[in-house]
């Protein structure tokens, strides 16, 4: 098991990043807040899980231990797979999940794509003594702007379909965030924004 990746950020995109290790670059799956917080070129260290299929090898990349932890935990309900463990902690950060589940909030858990009532009182009723209790950990660290291209507004969007929404609701949430946009605009950060409005509706 790859228990984590430090090395250099060659690429960043939408849903994942290339980390180059020693010439070797590894694609990450991320989360579009902790993908906010890395910087091309920079150094980053993100905690790894690795989703073993057939016919795939994937590699999923974390802002810290705690939301690889809350990751494979989610993965141990019933019909929940690592692309879904992924949108929930995309659209709740790890202690707003476990508030969500400890709560019995279903509302909160089906704003994530791909949960409907039923799916969240399963979730709940199998997590709900297992996820503990809110860590208090402080929010996610403020993004670093990066160099974004012209079609910000295609690419925001496609990460939105890409986590489940419809090509209807992403266009609605780029259009809310369009405002702050600016001159440069900062497609992880606009990204996020977009989630938040559409978690809001």
């Amino acid at each position: 098991m790859i228990a984590f990746v430090r090395g250099r950020v060659a690429q960043v995109g939408l849903t994942s990043v290339v980390v180059d290790l020693g010439g070797v670059g590894l694609e990450l799956n991320c989360t579009p807040g902790t993908i906010a917080t890395l910087r091309l070129g920079g150094e980053a260290t993100l905690p790894t899980s690795m989703v073993v299929r057939e016919d795939s090898l994937t590699l999923f990349g974390f802002l810290d231990e705690d939301e690889r932890t809350l990751f494979e935990l989610l993965q141990t309900a019933s019909g929940v797979g690592p692309k879904l463990a992924q949108a929930m902690l995309a659209v709740l950060p790890p202690d707003d999940l476990r508030r969500a589940v400890t709560t019995e909030d279903v509302r909160a858990l089906t704003r994530v794509p791909g949960i409907g009532q039923k799916g969240a009182q399963r979730i709940i009723l199998e997590l709900k003594d297992r996820v503990g209790s809110p860590t208090g950990g402080g929010a996610l660290a403020t993004a670093t702007p990066t160099p974004a291209e012209p079609a910000w507004r295609g690419q925001v969007r496609e990460g939105l379909v890409g986590l489940g929404w419809s090509v209807k609701e992403a266009d609605r949430a780029v259009e809310t965030v369009a405002d702050d946009a600016g001159p440069s605009p900062d497609v992880a950060a606009l990204l996020r924004a977009a989630l938040r409005t559409l978690s809001r509706s």
